[in-house]
């Protein structure tokens, strides 16, 4: 649990000096990455396997 906080710490401190613009860039990149067809295909299998895996039984 203290290496999580020291983690979210450095990364709030990292963060902050790296200001909005930054911030802005890497959300972009990410929804750009997150919104790729390939991306979602992938997503999708993922979730797919862990309901068969760990889902709960059909009524």
């Amino acid at each position: 649990m203290k290496m999580f906080l020291l983690g979210a710490a450095a990364g709030y401190v990292l963060g902050a000096k790296a200001g909005r613009g930054r911030y802005e860039q890497i959300v972009r990149t990410y929804r750009k990455v997150a919104d790729h067809p390939m991306v979602q295909g992938a997503a999708g299998v993922a979730r797919a396997k862990v309901g068969e895996r760990f889902g709960r039984p059909r009524r």
